[in-house]
């Protein structure tokens, strides 16, 4: 009892700043914003659900988030098991080399994209030179898709390594010593216990691409919308507050109800690895 006085003391600051600065902004947002009430908000939320236009966009966006979170997740892990298994003296800096795209400005990837994916851009270039004439996935789906995935291919990778940097690679070598393929030890050693680090990732790919908005409206333009900036569209273009707080309430529906789902699915996995 006498220790955790001071602790909770501590962790009285935190919880002031969280609470401030964070939680109620949003549930304001969320259940009363400035030009509106709850129940405008609700209405608003249920035209949103029903509307025939705003429903793609809906789908969209979880059609993009699915994709992104699936293909970051394909590309990630293997990268994060070569990490790490590599010598000790190679891991840190391929680490390095994993994440230094985080220290790229948004912007900048996203402008990069545009330069690759444009019809005089290198995909443009290579569709001309097949006889195919001028490829443009700019402003399109698939050029969102991996716009985001090179955004947030690093946090994959950074998840599911915290997870294999902890694992006995002796182990693995106990199932192959047992006679299982090198396949066969990968997916029923490896891959369970490093699915805790998999999921975590997934999660914050997932969110990341629900809630990304200059990666969207650069790559997507005004024909390929998602929530964001449908978001944007109501707080800064129709000033519709109201509407702009139900958008974010489904946003924020969608990020809860797929980390409730990784924290299921990680729970059943710790029971049966």
């Amino acid at each position: 009892m006498t220790r955790r006085g001071p602790m909770l003391a501590l962790l009285v600051p935190g919880l002031a700043v969280l609470v401030l600065a964070f939680l109620y902004p949003v549930a304001a947002t969320l259940l009363a914003p400035p030009d509106g009430d709850p129940a405008t908000v609700a209405r608003e939320t249920g035209a949103l659900l029903s509307d025939p236009y705003l429903l793609p966009v809906i789908a969209r966006t979880i059609r993009v988030a699915v994709l992104t979170t699936a293909i970051c997740l394909l590309l990630g892990f293997p990268v994060a098991y070569l990490i790490s298994r590599a010598p000790a003296r190679w891991a840190g800096r391929l680490l390095a080399l994993a994440v230094f795209p985080l220290m790229l400005n948004t912007v900048v990837r996203t402008y990069g994209w545009i330069v690759v994916l444009g019809g005089n851009g290198l995909v443009g270039q290579v569709g001309a030179a097949l006889g195919l004439g001028r490829v443009q996935l700019l402003y399109t789906e698939t050029a969102i898709v991996l716009g985001l995935v090179q955004l947030f291919l690093p946090l994959m990778i950074l998840s599911a390594y915290s997870s294999l940097a902890q694992q006995d690679p002796r182990l693995e070598e106990a199932a192959r010593g047992l006679g299982a393929s090198p396949g066969r030890a990968f997916r029923q050693v490896v891959f369970p216990l490093a699915l805790p680090g998999a999921l975590v990732g997934c999660t914050l790919v997932f969110a990341g691409a629900v809630t990304a908005f200059t990666t969207p409206q650069l790559l997507g333009g005004s024909r390929e919308r998602l929530l964001s900036t449908l978001l944007y569209s109501r707080v800064n273009v129709s000033l519709d507050w109201p509407a702009a707080s139900a958008v974010a309430l489904v946003m924020t529906v969608l990020v809860l109800a797929v980390s409730a789902l990784s924290g299921r699915l990680g729970k059943i996995g710790s029971t049966t690895s």
